[in-house]
């Protein structure tokens, strides 16, 4: 299936999001689209799915002009869209989840054969190498299982084109190979792929030609061999960003928080230390059990052994309350469910966290919440229409800013980030690397926790590797390599 799109525009309520863009898309490639968050990818994509119908511009199918009604439109005639937000229902079992919408029926009162979409499932997961039971609730699974269900959906329709949009931001290293050796037989037997992500290593390992949009304009497309990150870069965000990671320039002083023989019903023994002016990082694969321990020492996960000291002191953490006096902060890794209230305003996201000291006899101080809400928006560089924008309608990475501003309104000593740039592009990367540098100069300690390993080399000090919840190993950042780091997370030395 051949496909090009010209001169789509669209706007939402006066607000132009689409200026006049083109696409292509030829049979049996790999075509990475790449853009900062809110430069208008995903609308795109669900122009040509038929989710929106565009203002101006036309869209040819092997070279006849085509609209889709819908998504299912689309589907029938051979485009799947994998969206980033997972549309799988956690009380269902897997095969449930896969044959949802299209359940194998028998009889005239349209018995379901459980059995015979069990079978059908097993094989499509084996020849995918995923280790999943057909009968196994999905909320028993891991963010990165899940996504595979919703990989594995789209290639039952026998699609001829698939729309993946972020399809690794939370898939462990060895999915993501999965996921490119299923890629690459797709592509093989003609299949298209449009690849929408902001992991620069994934795009030049997999894609055939790159599409830059910026600001909902169309930029430029490139075949991948012609050219560089540095290039994607600039086209992306209109400047050169410099170095992909700041260097870093605080000295590690003291200790502030010490975890030693750490254990819960999901981790054993855990021991580490974090300085103040640290970033203290965390790798391993998915579900090692990094996010676990981060939410023990916040208080989210009961403990059943062992000690956590803060300046030396033994403490007990039950609650999240306990954590944020102890001057602890937490940005978790799924922001949109666990972070933020996303029809709430940017103001009411930062008040939250920060209502005792904006607040005398419960009574909000008008004046000292502005000034608190204005220092922050203008120190993260929030870009919005003004603080009572809903977050809902930022970027994926100005929502991360507001998730990181409403901690440091709080002024935490040590602040917990659990993949900080996930979903986030490459220029909004940049501008969080640097606000954790700059908390470290003032002396907080961070704990980071990244599934990227480029990430975790670049940005952190030392870094404990986990392995099926027990700390592997602590590197300095003179001995951490890919290659060390991922020895220690499979379980080796």
């Amino acid at each position: 299936m051949n496909i090009e799109m010209k001169q789509i525009s669209k706007a939402f309520h006066g607000n132009q999001v689409l200026r006049q863009v083109k696409f292509s898309l030829v049979e049996g490639e790999i075509h990475a689209l790449m853009g900062e968050n809110g430069a208008g990818k995903s609308t795109l994509m669900k122009i040509l799915t038929g989710m929106y119908a565009q203002d101006e511009g036309e869209i040819l199918i092997d070279g006849k002009q085509r609209t889709f009604k819908n998504p299912k439109d689309a589907e029938r005639n051979g485009i799947s869209f994998i969206h980033q937000e997972l549309n799988i229902l956690p009380y269902l079992t897997v095969a449930e989840n896969l044959f949802l919408g299209r359940e194998l029926k028998s009889g005239p009162l349209g018995v379901m054969k459980t059995k015979e979409m069990n079978r059908i499932t097993a094989e499509k997961m084996a020849s995918l190498g995923i280790p999943l039971d057909p009968k196994e609730l999905a909320e028993n699974l891991s963010v990165g299982q899940q996504q595979m269900i919703e990989i594995a959906k789209a290639l039952m329709t026998d699609a001829k084109v698939i729309i993946m949009d972020e399809p690794t931001a939370a898939l462990t290293e060895r999915e993501i190979q999965t996921l490119f050796n299923v890629m690459r037989k797709l592509k093989a037997s003609g299949v298209s792929i449009v690849y929408i992500s902001h992991r620069m290593e994934e795009i030049f390992a997999m894609c055939d030609r790159i599409t830059i949009l910026r600001d909902g304009t169309y930029v430029d497309t490139k075949q991948i061999v012609d050219t560089s990150f540095d290039d994607v870069v600039r086209m992306m965000v209109g400047r050169s960003i410099g170095e992909r990671f700041p260097r870093r320039t605080s000295t590690p002083g003291e200790v502030f928080l010490e975890a030693e023989h750490l254990t819960s019903r999901k981790f054993n023994k855990v021991s580490f230390t974090v300085r103040r002016g640290e970033i203290f990082g965390f790798a391993g694969l998915m579900g090692a059990g990094r996010t676990e321990i981060m939410n023990a020492i916040f208080g989210l996960e009961p403990t059943t052994g062992g000690t956590l000291k803060i300046g030396g002191i033994p403490v007990r953490v039950k609650s999240p309350h306990d954590a944020i006096k102890r001057q602890i902060g937490y940005i978790t890794e799924d922001r949109k469910t666990k972070g933020l209230l996303l029809d709430f305003s940017i103001n009411d996201n930062i008040a939250l966290t920060n209502f005792g000291r904006l607040s005398n006899g419960g009574v909000i101080n008008s004046a000292k919440e502005k000034e608190l809400i204005d220092r922050l928006m203008q120190q993260l560089n929030v870009k919005a229409s003004g603080s009572a924008q809903h977050v809902r309608y930022l970027s994926g990475g100005n929502q991360q800013k507001v998730v990181i501003a409403k901690w440091l309104g709080t002024e935490p000593q040590l602040l917990i980030l659990d993949e900080p740039t996930r979903g986030v592009d490459v220029g909004a990367k940049k501008e969080i690397y640097s606000i954790m540098n700059q908390l470290t100069e003032q002396g907080v300690a961070i704990i980071m926790v990244s599934s990227e390993l480029p990430e975790v080399l670049g940005m952190s000090d030392r870094i404990a590797v986990v392995h099926e919840g027990t700390v592997k190993g602590i590197l300095s950042r003179e001995e951490a390599t890919q290659e060390s780091i991922m020895s220690l997370a499979t379980g080796g030395k």
